[in-house]
């Protein structure tokens, strides 16, 4: 049975039985203490947290999943791995265990002929925690599973909590035995491998309190309602019902293994260390379309990083398996084209992913070139140094800023004769990693600082938004805070988070800044309210100071926005629409939003793009956008479904997660995407927009910056001025400014070659006086000198080589300064006869540099260095005729 039949026999299973179908929500988690969706139940989260109310009592879904935390073991064993599936069926205060235990084996034991999986019910075995004495009674005396078949194990494998305070309960696996060949039996309590986990089925019915790791903390008591989330890993059962090993050799994994040996020439089975790399590339490929279909980009932080630090181990390893170009592109067409059939968005969008991923490639194929380089040097400088072990830090250096993999370090080091200390390297990466899990906890202490906030949530229920309609109403403050902390009362002076019943503010959301402004109370309080957010879904916080009087919880109040601000906000997020679109027109759907900030008459737009976007493509793009306001469109939003919205063919951000129903703005004919901000009400109010160019912001994204309306007409008339005073200074028209200018340009161009043609002969001139006072310390001619102040590197190197070409009759060293901009410079040069006697330019130059305050190196016949003092030069001279004097 393929994969993609696998999950839609689990959602029709469930949807047949009164379960709301949940599509699989975006791997980007909506969840600040997430990168990435880890677990099937990650989107259901608020609901089982009681942020949110869940609008069914019954969901399934199939979830993308991903994790990395044991990326390094990935491809070493057949069970790590960092994409899968989860299909999970989940009940709010409807069914409980009898009924999550009978669905899970009416559906795997069925026959597929009659909708199920077909498996043998002789061959499943069943863990439960060991208190929970009900689950047992339902699976030996309702299902009817043998006792010798059941079996209890303790709090660690079969009790279930998010790792913080809420809810958690008893679990019930069920397990499938794959048979003598994986091992001895004793079922799942003895032997994982042979029993394999395959559906964990949690009871949530009770509350836990805090504590440290898996198992200590206290039960707190019941909840008050009883939920159901169970987990099923496709994956898994892919494995058994069709009859393979292990999850690589799955229909969707095993085909990308079989191009990447079509590739390299390599046959999976042949070796244990080739097999480990083809396990990597099918892997971290399919992650990467994952990810990239969900709107991820390569970069530097965060899940970005998380993707190219996977994409960059696929590639690298399909380079040891002996791919000499880039291969990205056929093993990407596989992974779309296999995972196409379980989520049809990825051949949608099969060009923006591959434009994202080609170039990612690309761009480490340069970066694994200059990482060579450095590491040739690191070498080198090993060597020099009389040691056999590269150090450390230079391979945790290679490693954290050029991504060079370890394991490419160490073979390439050994190819040099070389070690590497590897202990050093693993204790940095360590240090590394407990820096890492460090914030990751600071950042799981979020629940509790919104506790605040949701006990808001429940006593006073949603905030009412009248923003669209309305600038200002009357209201009732149901909440507040001094401080972070519930509060009756705030006076003067004090900074204050505000809950009102209904309000005209915007909540900072969806790349709109917050509205600011001010709430006036009956008695005569004013807050000034300077932001406004979200912490939790349905409640508006306003954040401000009390300006005047005493605000207190019950109070009638007035909230007014500032309407200038207002205005100028929503005539940017109107022109974004507008960009986006024009963008998309000019340059394909892979121009999709990855981002945006819409300010007080200016905005930017993240976008994708593999390349920088031409000026002419910009300008047409500009004049496109300013058609549009001409036209006087206008702008109109209407909520409706999700399907209804996609259907009509509204553009959704990548990474967002929307609800069932969706607001969608309109602009005429020309623009329609979801969206919750505030707009204008025709494209005439904008007035104007000036793109001010665009930029890269990291791999694949590019970023435009923009001014609208009077901000926009403000830019172009101070441009208008700078014309008008070059076209004064050049005495020409403005259109031959461009001609002109150039012209200028050049002409300073060629004097300044002039220039310094004149000054590096007059630099060189110096080179025989200087070789003819060349000092004999002991049979060592040694040249040290400085030259006149702001002589350039390059320039002082030339002459230092060319003083050493002209002693090559004996033993020679060439060491000159000068100082440029206030700082020492050195370069120090020796020829085979004085490196045959043991000075080397590298050693010369790091004690020179040291007497100087700074520091050097290079290779023993020419090395550069400098400093901070420049006072300390004719100490450094000395330094280094010391240094001759002694070593020979």
């Amino acid at each position: 049975m393929e994969s993609a039949e696998i999950r839609r026999r689990w959602l029709r299973f469930f949807e047949e039985r009164g379960h709301t179908v949940v599509p699989s929500a975006s791997v980007i988690a909506d969840d600040p203490t997430l990168l990435l969706v880890n677990a099937g139940m990650v989107p259901f989260k608020p609901y089982f947290l009681g942020e949110v109310k869940p609008p069914f009592t019954r969901a399934t879904s199939v979830q993308k999943c991903i994790r990395t935390p044991d990326i390094e073991e990935v491809g070493k064993t057949t069970r790590h791995g960092t994409f899968f599936q989860m299909c999970g069926n989940f009940s709010f205060g409807d069914y409980f265990k009898e009924g999550a235990i009978k669905y899970a084996w009416e559906l795997l034991t069925a026959s597929v002929a009659d909708g199920g999986y077909g498996l043998d019910p002789e061959k499943l075995w069943i863990t439960v925690y060991e208190q929970d004495d009900e689950a047992e009674r339902i699976w030996r005396d309702v299902i009817g599973v043998p006792a010798e078949r059941i079996q209890r194990l303790g709090k660690g494998p079969n009790f279930w909590s998010m790792g913080v305070p809420g809810p958690c309960g008893p679990c019930s696996e069920i397990n499938y035995d794959r048979g003598p060949e994986f091992g001895v039996e004793g079922g799942p309590a003895v032997n994982d491998e042979r029993y394999v986990e395959i559906w964990n089925l949690v009871f949530m019915q009770y509350e836990r309190g805090a504590g440290e790791g898996k198992e200590d903390f206290p039960i707190l008591g019941d909840l008050p309602a009883q939920n159901i989330d169970t987990g099923l890993g496709l994956e898994r059962l892919a494995m058994i019902l069709q009859g393979v090993q292990n999850m690589y050799e799955t229909d969707t994994l095993r085909v990308v293994i079989d191009k990447a040996t079509e590739l390299t020439g390599v046959r999976y089975g042949s070796s244990h260390d080739t097999d480990v790399s083809l396990r990597v590339v099918a892997d971290h490929m399919r992650t990467s379309v994952m990810m990239i279909g969900d709107g991820v980009t390569p970069g530097n932080e965060g899940r970005g990083y998380v993707l190219r630090r996977i994409m960059r181990r696929a590639i690298r390893n399909m380079r040891i398996l002996g791919a000499t170009g880039p291969v990205a592109a056929e093993l990407l067409d596989v992974v779309i084209t296999t995972m196409g059939q379980q989520y049809p968005e990825l051949e949608t969008d099969r060009k923006r992913i591959e434009t994202v991923a080609l170039a990612e490639e690309a761009a480490f194929l340069k970066t694994l070139k200059a990482g060579t380089n450095i590491l040739d040097t690191a070498v080198t400088e090993t060597k020099t140094a009389g040691s056999t072990v590269l150090p450390g830090d230079k391979a945790f250096l290679l490693h954290d800023t050029w991504g060079f993999p370890i394991d490419l370090t160490l073979e390439m080091a050994a190819e040099q004769g070389l070690s590497v200390d590897e202990a050093g390297f693993r204790r940095l990466m360590k240090e590394q990693r407990e820096r890492a899990k460090a914030d990751a906890k600071a950042k799981k202490t979020g629940h509790a600082d919104l506790s605040a906030y949701r006990e808001l949530a429940d006593t006073a229920g949603e905030t009412d938004f009248t923003g669209y309609l309305r600038t200002e109403n009357e209201a009732t403050v149901v909440g507040l805070l001094v401080d972070g902390v519930p509060s009756p009362a705030a006076t003067e002076g004090d900074e204050v988070e505000v809950v009102l019943d209904r309000t005209p503010f915007y909540a900072e959301g969806g790349g709109q800044q917050a509205d600011q402004g001010r709430i006036k109370l009956d008695n005569g309080a004013v807050i000034e309210v300077r932001d406004v957010q979200k912490p939790v879904p349905g409640v508006n916080v306003h954040k401000g100071v009390v300006q005047v009087g005493e605000v207190t919880v019950g109070a009638s109040a007035y909230a007014v926005i500032d309407v200038t601000r207002r205005r100028a906000i929503a005539r940017a997020h109107s022109a974004t629409h507008l960009t986006h679109q024009a963008l998309r027109d000019a340059l394909g759907p892979t121009a999709a939003q990855a981002g945006s900030e819409n300010a007080p008459g200016r905005f930017r737009f993240d976008f994708g793009s593999p390349a920088a976007v031409p000026g002419t493509v910009l300008t047409d793009v500009e004049q496109r956008i300013n058609e549009v306001l001409s036209r006087e469109l206008d702008v109109t939003a209407e909520v409706m479904s999700l399907d209804e919205a996609k259907k009509a063919g509204a553009i959704a951000e990548f990474g967002e997660k929307y609800g069932e129903r969706v607001r969608v703005v309109t602009i005429g004919d020309f623009s329609k995407e979801l969206c919750g901000g505030t707009h204008v009400h025709n494209t005439a109010q904008l007035g104007l927009v000036k793109l001010l160019g665009e930029s890269s912001i990291g791999s694949g994204v590019r970023r435009v910056e923009a001014l609208v309306g009077a901000d926009a007409y403000n830019f172009l008339a101070r441009e208008h001025t700078v014309v008008a005073q070059l076209t004064e200074l050049v005495k020409g028209r403005p259109e031959e400014l461009p001609e002109k200018i150039s012209g200028m340009l050049a002409k300073l161009k060629d004097a300044e070659k002039e220039i310094e043609r004149f000054r590096a002969e007059k630099v060189l001139a110096a080179a025989a006086g200087l070789a003819e006072g060349a000092k004999d310390v002991h049979g060592v001619a040694l040249v040290t000198g400085q030259v006149p102040d702001g002589t350039g590197a390059d320039d002082l190197r030339k002459l230092v080589l060319d003083v050493r070409a002209r002693l090559a009759s004996r033993p020679a060293v060439v060491a000159l300064f000068t100082v440029a901009n206030g700082r020492p410079l050195t370069v120090i040069a020796t020829n085979e006869a004085a490196r045959e006697r043991g000075l080397k330019a590298g050693d010369l130059v790091r004690t020179a540099a040291k007497t100087l305050g700074g520091g050097g190196g290079g290779k023993p016949d020419v090395a550069q260095g400098g400093g901070q003092n420049p006072q300390a030069v004719g100490e450094a001279m000395a330094a280094v005729e010391r240094l001759v004097a002694e070593a020979v």
